[in-house]
């Protein structure tokens, strides 16, 4: 790169005349707004002259749509910039988001007889601790609306559902007021804790026919044992009917039989051995011998 010195300026006075001190050659620089902020240090300005330069969408268009609630992402994508340059013109506008989100939680809800006594943070806080949810991971963003007023949006999640809820902020006195945009907005101020807080949207009319479609296809369940019998026609068979069973009589207490008398048989006498008896032959009787009977005497 070859460092040229100031000449002048043109004749028409809308350039700078630069020379080459090596050769003498020397060159034509138009005295725009450019070279004036780069004379003057003025990076700020380069880069926004950089942006209209290489972009249809100026710094105000950047900072109108960012307040708008475009993200960074989305800007950049639409403008055709890199991120890092829109943030540069993005980073003011969303401090200014965050800071109006901040104001509206200490706010105070309009409810049917005036403004709410409690905050909208303090209300909302009280609500999922009722509702047994964690308020610990809300999420709290604000952007301005077409009509110029500034809209509050609450994010969390309930399971697999992504939940918001809007409110319009009004800033005053004594920290402003809101008031509910949507039905979430409406369950949230709600005082009774029965009433539970919604967390899914309605059936679209999308999801409504893809779930028609599924049971029209859906397989036929299996029929029970009683249900085909009914259908051939087979009578079953009725059971008995059961007869309760008689409680059973408790078995009476044997009757104790009286004791027997046990007659402790006295010992046996032992007989003297029996001697020896001489034989002698029988002599029949008398009468024997008249009658003529035999004798059976021994």
């Amino acid at each position: 790169m070859r460092a040229l010195r100031v000449i002048g300026l043109d004749e028409d006075g809308k350039s700078v005349i630069c020379e080459d001190p090596s050769g003498g050659e020397r060159f034509l620089l138009p005295a725009d707004e450019r070279l004036r902020a780069a004379a003057r240090g003025d990076l700020t300005r380069l880069g926004q002259i950089q942006i209209e330069v290489e972009s249809q969408m100026r710094p105000r268009e950047i900072q109108a749509r960012i307040r708008a609630g475009e993200s960074v992402e989305q800007v950049a994508a639409a403008s055709g910039l890199p991120s890092h340059r829109v943030e540069r013109y993005a980073y003011p506008v969303l401090l200014e988001r965050s800071r109006t989100a901040d104001l509206a939680q200490r706010a105070h809800p309009v409810r049917e007889d005036g403004p709410d006594v409690q905050t909208l943070g303090e209300v909302v806080a009280h609500s999922f601790g009722l509702r047994g949810q964690d308020y610990t991971d809300v999420g709290w963003d604000s952007w301005r609306g077409e009509d110029g007023k500034w809209v509050v949006q609450m994010h969390w999640t309930a399971g697999r559902s992504d939940n918001t809820a809007h409110w319009a902020f009004h800033p005053g006195a004594h920290g402003g007021t809101v008031t509910a945009l949507d039905e979430a907005a409406v369950d949230l101020m709600d005082p009774n804790p029965n009433r539970t807080l919604r967390t899914v949207r309605p059936v679209t009319q999308l999801a409504r026919q893809a779930l028609e479609a599924q049971t029209t296809t859906r397989a036929p369940e299996v029929e029970t044992e009683t249900e085909i019998l009914a259908k051939e026609e087979i009578p079953l068979p009725v059971p008995a009917p059961q007869v309760p069973e008689q409680p059973k009589a408790e078995p009476e207490a044997p009757v104790a039989e009286p004791a027997a008398v046990v007659v402790a048989e006295a010992p046996a006498r032992k007989e003297p051995p029996k001697r020896g008896k001489k034989t002698h032959p029988i002599v029949p009787s008398w009468e024997d011998v008249l009658l003529g009977v035999r004798s059976h005497r021994g």
